[in-house]
Formats: C-alpha cells, sequence, structure tokens
C-alpha cells in the first residue's frame, strides 16, 4: 500500500530533499497549489540503478583535443 501525503507549493519548495526522500521509500506526495492537487510524486516504477562500480578504461581513446576545438 503506497501512503499518500498532501502539501503545498510553497512547503515543498522549502523541504524537496525531505519530500524526495519520503518518495524514495514508496510514499506519494501530492503537490497542490492553494489546497487544489496540482501534482503528483510517486516513485518511478521499473529497474533501479545499478550500484556496481562502472569498470576503469570507458573512455579509452578520448583523452585528445583535436585543433578543432580551439
Amino acid at each position: 500500500m503506497t501512503l499518500q501525503k498532501v502539501v503545498n507549493i510553497h512547503e515543498v519548495k522549502a523541504h524537496l530533499s525531505m519530500y524526495l526522500a519520503l518518495v524514495e521509500q514508496g510514499e506519494t506526495v501530492v503537490i497542490a497549489r492553494r489546497n487544489k492537487p496540482v501534482s503528483e510524486l510517486h516513485p518511478v516504477q521499473g529497474p533501479s540503478p545499478s550500484k556496481a562500480r562502472r569498470p576503469i578504461g570507458l573512455a579509452k581513446g578520448m583523452g585528445h583535443v583535436g585543433p578543432e576545438f580551439f
């Protein structure tokens, strides 16, 4: 079950990181303007980003800056 919290725009602007943390925990945040719902923040459905470290050397050959850059 997803929890839902309704907050006004000013409150979201002042404490955005806190509300994003709630969304990450599965809660839905409804953003309202003058107590009328306008938008909704909810967790993204789908695969979560990989926590694996990127292998070294993916940018091999990209260290050269050509004269056209200047």
